[in-house]
Protein backbone atom coordinates (compact mmCIF):
# COMPACT_ATOMS: atom_id res chain seq x y z
CA UNK A 1 0.00 0.00 0.00
CA UNK A 2 1.37 3.39 -0.96
CA UNK A 3 1.07 6.50 1.17
CA UNK A 4 1.28 10.06 -0.07
CA UNK A 5 4.77 10.32 1.36
CA UNK A 6 5.96 7.49 -0.87
CA UNK A 7 4.93 8.94 -4.23
CA UNK A 8 8.09 8.52 -6.24
CA UNK A 9 8.91 9.54 -9.79
CA UNK A 10 8.18 6.10 -11.23
CA UNK A 11 4.72 5.97 -9.67
CA UNK A 12 3.91 9.52 -10.76
CA UNK A 13 4.92 8.64 -14.31
CA UNK A 14 2.63 5.60 -14.24
CA UNK A 15 -0.27 7.77 -13.07
CA UNK A 16 0.30 10.29 -15.85
CA UNK A 17 0.75 7.54 -18.45
CA UNK A 18 -2.67 6.21 -17.47
CA UNK A 19 -4.18 9.67 -17.81
CA UNK A 20 -2.77 10.28 -21.30
CA UNK A 21 -4.11 6.93 -22.50
CA UNK A 22 -7.53 8.60 -22.66
CA UNK A 23 -9.20 9.36 -26.00
CA UNK A 24 -9.34 12.85 -27.50
CA UNK A 25 -10.75 14.39 -30.66
CA UNK A 26 -8.25 13.84 -33.52
CA UNK A 27 -5.92 12.43 -30.83
CA UNK A 28 -4.90 16.01 -30.05
CA UNK A 29 -4.19 15.15 -26.35
CA UNK A 30 -4.97 18.64 -25.03
CA UNK A 31 -3.70 18.26 -21.46
CA UNK A 32 -0.87 19.12 -19.09
CA UNK A 33 -0.19 17.82 -15.58
CA UNK A 34 1.61 19.15 -12.55
CA UNK A 35 2.15 17.68 -9.09
CA UNK A 36 1.73 19.96 -6.08
CA UNK A 37 3.86 18.04 -3.57
CA UNK A 38 2.64 20.07 -0.60
CA UNK A 39 -0.94 18.85 -1.03
CA UNK A 40 -0.26 15.58 -2.90
CA UNK A 41 -2.48 16.91 -5.67
CA UNK A 42 -2.14 16.40 -9.41
CA UNK A 43 -3.40 19.39 -11.37
CA UNK A 44 -4.92 18.72 -14.78
CA UNK A 45 -4.75 21.70 -17.10
CA UNK A 46 -5.93 22.38 -20.62
CA UNK A 47 -3.22 22.70 -23.24
CA UNK A 48 -5.13 25.47 -25.00
CA UNK A 49 -2.51 25.77 -27.71
CA UNK A 50 -3.71 22.36 -28.90
CA UNK A 51 -7.36 23.38 -29.22
CA UNK A 52 -9.37 23.31 -32.44
CA UNK A 53 -10.48 26.90 -33.00
CA UNK A 54 -12.92 26.15 -35.82
CA UNK A 55 -14.07 22.63 -34.97
CA UNK A 56 -14.33 23.19 -31.20
CA UNK A 57 -14.62 26.97 -30.64
CA UNK A 58 -16.13 26.69 -27.14
CA UNK A 59 -13.70 24.00 -26.01
CA UNK A 60 -16.45 21.46 -25.30
CA UNK A 61 -14.56 18.58 -26.95
CA UNK A 62 -11.38 19.65 -25.17
CA UNK A 63 -13.17 19.46 -21.80
CA UNK A 64 -14.64 16.04 -22.67
CA UNK A 65 -11.16 14.80 -23.54
CA UNK A 66 -9.69 16.11 -20.28
CA UNK A 67 -12.59 14.57 -18.37
CA UNK A 68 -11.73 11.18 -19.87
CA UNK A 69 -8.13 11.66 -18.73
CA UNK A 70 -9.33 12.51 -15.22
CA UNK A 71 -11.26 9.23 -15.06
CA UNK A 72 -8.14 7.28 -16.02
CA UNK A 73 -6.14 9.20 -13.44
CA UNK A 74 -8.72 8.38 -10.77
CA UNK A 75 -8.55 4.69 -11.63
CA UNK A 76 -4.75 4.66 -11.51
CA UNK A 77 -4.61 6.56 -8.21
CA UNK A 78 -7.00 4.03 -6.67
CA UNK A 79 -4.96 1.17 -8.14
CA UNK A 80 -1.90 2.37 -6.23
CA UNK A 81 -3.86 2.53 -2.97
CA UNK A 82 -4.92 6.15 -2.60
CA UNK A 83 -8.40 7.58 -2.52
CA UNK A 84 -8.70 10.02 -5.47
CA UNK A 85 -10.43 13.23 -4.36
CA UNK A 86 -11.48 15.11 -7.49
CA UNK A 87 -12.40 18.76 -7.83
CA UNK A 88 -13.62 20.12 -11.14
CA UNK A 89 -12.71 23.72 -12.06
CA UNK A 90 -11.15 24.20 -8.62
CA UNK A 91 -9.90 27.76 -9.10
CA UNK A 92 -12.13 30.02 -11.24
CA UNK A 93 -9.31 32.57 -11.55
CA UNK A 94 -7.30 29.93 -13.46
CA UNK A 95 -9.63 28.86 -16.31
CA UNK A 96 -7.07 26.47 -17.78
CA UNK A 97 -7.03 24.46 -14.53
CA UNK A 98 -9.83 22.04 -15.34
CA UNK A 99 -9.49 19.56 -12.49
CA UNK A 100 -7.38 18.48 -9.56
CA UNK A 101 -6.97 14.99 -8.13
CA UNK A 102 -5.71 14.80 -4.55
CA UNK A 103 -4.07 11.60 -3.42
CA UNK A 104 -5.85 11.06 -0.11
CA UNK A 105 -5.62 7.76 1.58
CA UNK A 106 -5.71 5.02 2.18
CA UNK A 107 -8.41 3.86 -0.20
CA UNK A 108 -11.48 2.92 1.91
CA UNK A 109 -12.26 -0.17 -0.15
CA UNK A 110 -12.10 -1.66 -3.61
CA UNK A 111 -14.58 -0.58 -6.27
CA UNK A 112 -16.46 -2.88 -8.60
CA UNK A 113 -14.26 -3.85 -11.55
CA UNK A 114 -11.38 -1.86 -9.98
CA UNK A 115 -8.52 -4.04 -11.23
CA UNK A 116 -10.31 -4.78 -14.47
CA UNK A 117 -10.79 -1.08 -15.18
CA UNK A 118 -7.10 -0.40 -14.53
CA UNK A 119 -6.09 -3.18 -16.91
CA UNK A 120 -8.56 -1.84 -19.49
CA UNK A 121 -6.91 1.61 -19.38
CA UNK A 122 -3.93 0.14 -21.22
CA UNK A 123 -5.96 -1.95 -23.68
CA UNK A 124 -8.68 0.51 -24.69
CA UNK A 125 -8.49 2.24 -28.03
CA UNK A 126 -10.91 3.15 -30.77
CA UNK A 127 -11.61 0.60 -33.48
CA UNK A 128 -12.64 2.17 -36.79
CA UNK A 129 -13.04 -1.10 -38.66
CA UNK A 130 -16.31 -2.93 -39.46
CA UNK A 131 -17.98 -4.76 -36.59
CA UNK A 132 -19.89 -8.02 -36.82
CA UNK A 133 -23.66 -8.20 -36.62
CA UNK A 134 -23.52 -9.89 -33.21
CA UNK A 135 -25.89 -8.22 -30.76
CA UNK A 136 -24.70 -6.82 -27.46
CA UNK A 137 -26.18 -8.77 -24.53
CA UNK A 138 -28.72 -6.89 -22.42
CA UNK A 139 -26.57 -7.31 -19.31
CA UNK A 140 -23.59 -5.68 -21.04
CA UNK A 141 -25.71 -2.74 -22.18
CA UNK A 142 -27.00 -2.40 -18.62
CA UNK A 143 -23.43 -2.18 -17.30
CA UNK A 144 -22.53 0.47 -19.88
CA UNK A 145 -25.56 2.52 -18.86
CA UNK A 146 -24.62 2.10 -15.20
CA UNK A 147 -21.07 3.27 -15.95
CA UNK A 148 -22.39 6.52 -17.45
CA UNK A 149 -24.89 7.12 -14.65
CA UNK A 150 -22.14 6.65 -12.06
CA UNK A 151 -20.42 9.75 -13.50
CA UNK A 152 -23.53 11.92 -13.71
CA UNK A 153 -24.45 11.30 -17.34
CA UNK A 154 -27.05 9.31 -19.25
CA UNK A 155 -26.51 6.66 -21.91
CA UNK A 156 -29.26 5.39 -24.17
CA UNK A 157 -29.23 3.03 -27.13
CA UNK A 158 -32.05 4.22 -29.41
CA UNK A 159 -34.11 2.03 -31.67
CA UNK A 160 -33.65 1.49 -35.39
CA UNK A 161 -35.57 4.58 -36.56
CA UNK A 162 -33.91 6.99 -34.14
CA UNK A 163 -30.50 5.49 -34.93
CA UNK A 164 -31.16 6.07 -38.62
CA UNK A 165 -32.06 9.71 -37.89
CA UNK A 166 -28.89 10.20 -35.84
CA UNK A 167 -26.74 8.73 -38.60
CA UNK A 168 -28.40 11.00 -41.15
CA UNK A 169 -27.57 14.05 -39.01
CA UNK A 170 -24.00 12.76 -38.69
CA UNK A 171 -23.79 12.39 -42.46
CA UNK A 172 -25.02 15.95 -42.96
CA UNK A 173 -22.43 17.25 -40.50
CA UNK A 174 -19.68 15.29 -42.26
CA UNK A 175 -20.69 16.94 -45.54
CA UNK A 176 -20.68 20.42 -43.99
CA UNK A 177 -17.22 19.85 -42.55
CA UNK A 178 -15.89 18.47 -45.84
CA UNK A 179 -17.04 21.62 -47.65
CA UNK A 180 -15.81 24.11 -45.03
CA UNK A 181 -12.29 25.30 -45.98
CA UNK A 182 -11.31 26.46 -42.49
CA UNK A 183 -12.34 23.22 -40.82
CA UNK A 184 -10.78 21.09 -43.54
CA UNK A 185 -7.48 22.89 -43.10
CA UNK A 186 -7.67 22.58 -39.32
CA UNK A 187 -8.49 18.87 -39.44
CA UNK A 188 -5.81 18.23 -42.07
CA UNK A 189 -3.12 19.34 -39.61
CA UNK A 190 -3.97 16.40 -37.35
CA UNK A 191 -3.70 13.71 -40.04
CA UNK A 192 -0.04 12.68 -40.03
CA UNK A 193 2.35 9.80 -39.67
CA UNK A 194 5.43 9.54 -37.49
CA UNK A 195 4.16 11.90 -34.78
CA UNK A 196 3.29 11.27 -31.14
CA UNK A 197 -0.17 12.75 -31.62
CA UNK A 198 -2.74 13.18 -34.37
CA UNK A 199 -4.21 10.52 -36.66
CA UNK A 200 -1.67 8.36 -38.53
CA UNK A 201 -2.82 6.48 -41.59
CA UNK A 202 -2.70 3.13 -39.81
CA UNK A 203 -5.56 4.00 -37.42
CA UNK A 204 -7.97 5.60 -39.88
CA UNK A 205 -9.66 2.41 -41.01
CA UNK A 206 -11.62 1.80 -44.22
CA UNK A 207 -14.59 3.78 -45.50
CA UNK A 208 -18.07 2.31 -45.53
CA UNK A 209 -18.83 0.82 -48.94
CA UNK A 210 -22.60 1.22 -48.49
CA UNK A 211 -22.38 4.79 -47.23
CA UNK A 212 -24.96 4.27 -44.48
CA UNK A 213 -22.40 4.61 -41.67
CA UNK A 214 -20.79 8.07 -41.91
CA UNK A 215 -17.26 7.29 -40.74
CA UNK A 216 -15.21 10.48 -40.88
CA UNK A 217 -13.59 10.65 -44.32
CA UNK A 218 -9.98 11.51 -43.53
CA UNK A 219 -9.04 10.48 -47.06
CA UNK A 220 -10.87 13.58 -48.30
CA UNK A 221 -8.40 15.66 -46.29
CA UNK A 222 -5.25 13.98 -47.54
CA UNK A 223 -5.37 11.95 -50.78
CA UNK A 224 -2.39 9.94 -49.60
CA UNK A 225 -4.68 8.38 -47.00
CA UNK A 226 -7.26 7.12 -49.51
CA UNK A 227 -8.83 4.06 -47.91
CA UNK A 228 -10.34 0.92 -49.36
CA UNK A 229 -14.07 0.36 -49.04
CA UNK A 230 -15.40 -2.26 -46.66
CA UNK A 231 -18.78 -3.60 -45.64
CA UNK A 232 -19.70 -2.15 -42.25
CA UNK A 233 -22.44 -3.56 -40.06
CA UNK A 234 -25.92 -3.12 -41.55
CA UNK A 235 -27.49 -2.10 -38.23
CA UNK A 236 -24.87 -0.25 -36.21
CA UNK A 237 -25.39 0.14 -32.47
CA UNK A 238 -25.06 3.83 -31.60
CA UNK A 239 -25.16 4.82 -27.93
CA UNK A 240 -26.01 8.42 -27.10
CA UNK A 241 -24.19 9.97 -24.12
CA UNK A 242 -25.84 13.09 -22.70
CA UNK A 243 -25.91 15.34 -19.66
CA UNK A 244 -28.80 17.29 -18.16
CA UNK A 245 -26.93 20.59 -18.37
CA UNK A 246 -24.31 21.90 -20.78
CA UNK A 247 -21.75 23.80 -18.73
CA UNK A 248 -18.01 23.32 -18.48
CA UNK A 249 -18.34 21.05 -15.45
CA UNK A 250 -20.91 18.98 -17.35
CA UNK A 251 -18.48 18.55 -20.22
CA UNK A 252 -15.85 17.28 -17.79
CA UNK A 253 -18.36 14.88 -16.22
CA UNK A 254 -19.33 13.71 -19.70
CA UNK A 255 -15.69 12.90 -20.41
CA UNK A 256 -15.43 10.82 -17.25
CA UNK A 257 -18.66 9.05 -18.15
CA UNK A 258 -17.44 8.44 -21.70
CA UNK A 259 -14.23 6.82 -20.50
CA UNK A 260 -16.04 4.76 -17.88
CA UNK A 261 -18.32 3.44 -20.63
CA UNK A 262 -15.38 2.74 -22.95
CA UNK A 263 -13.38 0.94 -20.26
CA UNK A 264 -16.39 -1.12 -19.21
CA UNK A 265 -16.92 -2.02 -22.86
CA UNK A 266 -13.25 -3.03 -23.10
CA UNK A 267 -13.67 -5.36 -20.12
CA UNK A 268 -16.44 -7.14 -22.05
CA UNK A 269 -14.38 -7.15 -25.29
CA UNK A 270 -16.81 -4.74 -26.91
CA UNK A 271 -15.11 -2.43 -29.42
CA UNK A 272 -16.01 1.22 -29.75
CA UNK A 273 -15.43 4.26 -31.89
CA UNK A 274 -16.81 7.78 -31.65
CA UNK A 275 -18.92 9.67 -34.16
CA UNK A 276 -18.29 13.34 -33.37
CA UNK A 277 -19.21 15.14 -36.59
CA UNK A 278 -22.75 16.17 -35.61
CA UNK A 279 -21.49 17.59 -32.31
CA UNK A 280 -19.28 20.08 -34.13
CA UNK A 281 -22.19 22.07 -35.57
CA UNK A 282 -24.44 23.72 -32.93
CA UNK A 283 -27.69 23.43 -34.91
CA UNK A 284 -27.08 19.78 -35.77
CA UNK A 285 -25.99 18.98 -32.24
CA UNK A 286 -29.25 20.46 -30.95
CA UNK A 287 -31.18 18.29 -33.41
CA UNK A 288 -29.55 15.17 -31.94
CA UNK A 289 -31.76 15.52 -28.88
CA UNK A 290 -34.41 12.82 -28.78
CA UNK A 291 -37.57 14.53 -30.14
CA UNK A 292 -39.74 12.44 -27.83
CA UNK A 293 -38.14 13.73 -24.63
CA UNK A 294 -36.35 16.90 -25.69
CA UNK A 295 -34.13 16.62 -22.62
CA UNK A 296 -30.43 16.23 -22.26
CA UNK A 297 -27.49 17.72 -24.13
CA UNK A 298 -25.75 15.17 -26.33
CA UNK A 299 -22.02 14.99 -25.59
CA UNK A 300 -20.94 11.95 -27.64
CA UNK A 301 -22.17 9.30 -30.04
CA UNK A 302 -20.50 5.94 -29.41
CA UNK A 303 -20.54 3.12 -31.95
CA UNK A 304 -20.39 -0.26 -30.21
CA UNK A 305 -19.93 -3.80 -31.43
CA UNK A 306 -17.74 -6.85 -31.71
CA UNK A 307 -14.81 -7.00 -34.06
CA UNK A 308 -11.03 -6.58 -34.40
CA UNK A 309 -9.05 -4.34 -32.07
CA UNK A 310 -7.64 -2.18 -34.82
CA UNK A 311 -4.35 -0.29 -34.32
CA UNK A 312 -3.82 2.10 -31.42
CA UNK A 313 -3.11 5.82 -31.81
CA UNK A 314 0.25 7.15 -30.60
CA UNK A 315 0.69 9.05 -27.35
CA UNK A 316 2.85 12.03 -26.48
CA UNK A 317 5.88 11.35 -24.26
CA UNK A 318 5.41 12.13 -20.59
CA UNK A 319 8.08 14.82 -20.77
CA UNK A 320 5.73 16.80 -23.02
CA UNK A 321 2.75 16.73 -20.68
CA UNK A 322 4.22 16.64 -17.16
CA UNK A 323 5.34 20.07 -16.00
CA UNK A 324 7.33 18.82 -13.03
CA UNK A 325 8.05 15.69 -11.08
CA UNK A 326 7.63 15.09 -7.36
CA UNK A 327 9.66 17.35 -5.12
CA UNK A 328 11.20 16.36 -1.85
Amino acid sequence: MHTTSTLDAATLEKLIAAAVAAPSLHNMQPWRYRLDPDTATIEVRAATERSLRHTDPLGRALHVSVGAAVLNLRIAVAHFGWEPVVRLLPRPAEPDLLASVRLAGPLPGGSRHGQELYDAVWRRHSSRVPFSGRALPAEVLAELIEAAVAEGADLVVPGVNETRRILQLTSEAEWFTATDPARRAENRRWVRDGASDGMPGAVLGPRDASGHLPVRDFSALRPAYARPAAAFEARPVIAVLSTRHDRRADWLRAGQALENVLLTATIHRVRASMLHQALEWPDIRWALRDPRSGTGHVQMLIRLGYGPDGPASPRRPLSDVLDSGPQR
